[in-house]
């Protein structure tokens, strides 16, 4: 029997209809719209195709979007200036700085420099260190996705053996102080993980996010387990094709077989992120004006 294939394109879309009353609720409690600025520095094809989408996505849910692009020889303290400029601006509630940067930045410096209140990306040191002790913060928009995910699917998390594979800032480690939270018991394995396979057996719910193609093979997984994908790779293009194939860093075809629910590559985690970065910026600016928005709102 097929796992029930967890549809986060669907998932995201009714997240971004909340949002969209939410922010028109806040335009006429502030008198002006949620703002959310995005910065870029250089013309990375791939940054610059994201960075469109979110502008769409943000004016489409009733917020403004503000985009500043800097060429790749602007210098660091010109990016930092105008963070610091944008920290300033009242209009402004969420600050991204999209990355990668040109290599002669400094990114976490860049990161750090950003208000963390108004870091809906939920790097700042300050935000994880929040999420770290279940304080209110940011939490980066990819791994709290990936949780309201898993408890759209299972509900209560209380009590469930769940298994991180990578332990990365942005995804790997808010993801297990996230399942923490909700009182499952986190293994956060990695490629020098003893017996990885095994490791992973255990799980009632395997988060992989490690960038490698097809690397969950179908006996790494319990019966009825619960599988969240967040790798996205590219295969190598098969004759008379110009791009291979998206895949995970699940082995899809064999493991839905085996589990009880798994997220596609695409249309699984992938469009969880523009929606929870948008979530995130109004919760920013319902803050930022001193609103009150209920807990379950969002």
């Amino acid at each position: 029997m097929s796992a029930q294939l967890i549809d986060g394109k669907a998932f995201a879309e009714g997240l971004r209809q909340k949002v969209g009353v939410l922010a028109a609720e806040f335009e006429k409690q502030a008198a002006r719209k949620a703002g959310l600025a995005v910065v870029l520095v250089g013309e990375d094809p791939a940054s610059q195709v994201y960075v469109r989408s979110k502008g769409k996505q943000t004016v489409a849910c009733g917020m403004a979007s503000f985009e500043y692009k800097l060429p790749a020889t602007a210098s660091e303290e010109e990016l930092l200036k105008l963070v610091e400029k944008l920290n300033g601006d009242r209009f402004i509630d969420g600050i991204l700085v999209q990355l990668p940067l040109p290599g002669h930045m400094d990114e976490q410096k860049v990161i750090a420099t950003i208000n963390p209140d108004k870091d809906v990306d939920g790097f700042h040191i300050i935000n994880a260190g929040r999420l770290a002790v279940g304080q209110e913060g940011f939490v980066p928009c990819t791994p709290l996705g990936c949780l309201m995910l898993l408890k759209d699917r299972l509900g209560d998390l209380s009590g469930l053996e769940a298994v991180v594979i990578g332990r990365s800032n942005i995804v790997g480690k808010p993801m297990a102080q996230l399942l923490i939270q909700e009182s499952c018991t986190v293994t956060v394995a990695h490629s020098r993980t003893t017996d990885l396979p095994g490791v992973v057996r255990r799980a009632d719910i395997v988060v992989a996010a490690v960038g490698r193609p097809e690397m969950v093979k179908v006996d790494w997984i319990k019966p009825g387990a619960t599988v969240i994908d967040v790798g996205i790779n590219r295969l190598p293009p098969e004759p008379g094709q110009e791009k291979g194939r998206l895949v995970g860093d699940v082995d899809f075809a064999s493991v839905r077989e085996v589990a009880g629910a798994i997220t596609p590559v695409p249309g699984g985690v992938g469009p969880m992120t523009i929606a929870v970065l948008l979530r995130n910026a109004l919760v920013a600016a319902y803050r930022n004006e001193g609103l009150t928005l209920a807990s379950d709102a969002l």
